[in-house]
Formats: C-alpha cells, structure tokens, sequence
C-alpha cells in the first residue's frame, strides 16, 4: 500500500519527506575487502521509498547529543531497525548467558536520535530491536531469553528463518487505524521481547502466549513500536507508509513554522 504524500505535494510539502533509518556496524566482505561496514537490509529502505519517502541511512556514530541533533535536523521521521540485543545494564539487569555481546556504540546512538526525536515531536516507528530500545528508553524493562521466561521458542526458530506468529491487534489505536483491528500473521526473529512496560506506553498488540507485540505513545507524539518484522512482508507497507505519512505532515508544520525552508 503506498503512501499518499508520493506525489510530494500532500499537506503543502514540496518534496518526499526525509526518513533515517539506524544501521548496523558489521563486519562485512566484498571482494578482496574483509572491513568493518555499515548494514541494514533492503528491505527497510525499499518499503520507505515505496511508501513516497526518501531513506537515508544513520550508522551509529558518537553519540553526542549535538551529533544527533544535527542530524535529525534534517530528518522528518525516525526508523529504529532490528538487530541484536539492548544491553541489559541499561535497565538494571544481570546479563543473561544468550544475551548478545554488548553493542554500546549503536545503543548510545540509538537513545540519542530516539530522545531527540522525541523533543522534537517527531513520528518515530521502532521496529524489533527498536521497540525494545524504545522501552527500555522509556524505563522499562526487557525478558533476556523468551525460551527461559515463557516457555517457548515460537519467536525465533533460528537459521535465519522467520517465524509466523499470530498477534491479536487492539481496536481505537494508531497500530489498528493502519492495519485494522483483530488478528494478524506477522514474521517473528527475535529471542528477547517486552517485560515491564515503559512509562507513557500503551500496549496495543499481543500474541498467543501475552508478549506484548506492539505499543505506542500515550503522549501527543507519534511513536508507534512492533516487536515483528513488517520490512519482511512486501504486500503489506502499511506501517511505514503510516510513518511517511506523519513524517510529511511533521515536516509541513515545521515549513509552515519557517523551521525548515
């Protein structure tokens, strides 16, 4: 489903809105080169462009906040992506066996954009690793190994193969205006997931076993979290064409403002 703001005209803007999406440092070989890189799957910058928005792409980097400030400037929405785990001192945790090794310099970048874009107001969309992130942001807490917590492995089968779970979509929320309300197949690759909800977060989604699947701001910003993979379901771009979308008014407001030109 594509955007309506593809044309670039919607709400008084004169172009596609600016969407960043966080990456991945890995180490990555191409040819003779066997380097340090940055990473993220097409399938996240494909579903913005095809939803009318321009992808740019923001590899962790020092998070100062001034780095991040500069660069959300120019940004009008904000993609926290997948990935591996939230180190668990940041919500007061003993690091569990299985937890990945802790990657501090995409989670210090991470928060950083993620504050700042909150300050700003701006549409934020968290996807997986980022829902999580965006929790423990919001002080709350993450199961560190689901198999251990809930009994089960249904969230991450492994080999790189995604998993089908079912979530069951509340109805009045921002999740179910895009993708309606009751329940969904989604693809699921994840071994961590929600524990104590974050403060000003709502739960708008859960599965069969409870996890919390999806949330959102109770605030007047839109921030809307799934802990599935919606990059991975080409027919269905809904929820980033609802982040384009409120990117395009963000940035038709901040026009108005005379805070952009």
């Amino acid at each position: 489903m594509a955007s309506n703001v593809s044309d670039g005209i919607d709400n008084g803007l004169t172009r596609p809105p600016v969407i960043g999406l966080t990456t991945y440092l890995e180490q990555a070989k191409q040819g003779v080169w066997d380097v340090r890189a940055a990473f993220l799957p097409q399938q996240y910058f494909a579903a913005v462009t095809a939803s009318g928005g321009i992808a740019v792409l923001l590899p962790p980097q020092p998070a100062r906040d001034a780095v991040a400030d500069a660069v959300l400037e120019g940004l009008d929405g904000l993609i926290l992506t997948g990935g591996l785990d939230v180190q668990p001192e940041l919500y007061g945790a003993e690091r569990h066996p299985l937890t990945d090794p802790a990657r501090p310099d995409r989670d210090a970048w991470e928060l950083a954009l993620f504050r700042g874009a909150e300050e700003r107001r701006m549409p934020v969309l968290a996807i997986c690793r980022g829902l999580q992130l965006v929790n423990v942001a919001r002080g709350g807490t993450l199961h560190q190994h689901l198999p251990e917590a809930i009994g089960t492995d249904r969230h991450r089968i492994g080999g790189g193969v995604f998993a089908t779970n079912t979530v069951s979509v509340q109805g009045g929320t921002a999740l179910a205006a895009l993708i309606g309300e009751g329940e969904f197949g989604v693809h699921s690759y994840h071994h961590q997931g929600v524990d104590r909800v974050g403060e000003g977060l709502t739960v708008t989604a859960t599965d069969e076993v409870g996890l919390v699947q999806a949330f959102e701001s109770t605030g007047d910003g839109y921030v809307v979290g799934v802990q599935w993979h919606p990059e991975e379901n080409v027919e269905d771009r809904r929820l980033f064409a609802g982040l384009v979308d409120q990117a395009a008014a963000y940035a038709a407001a901040r026009m108005k403002t005379g805070q952009i030109a």
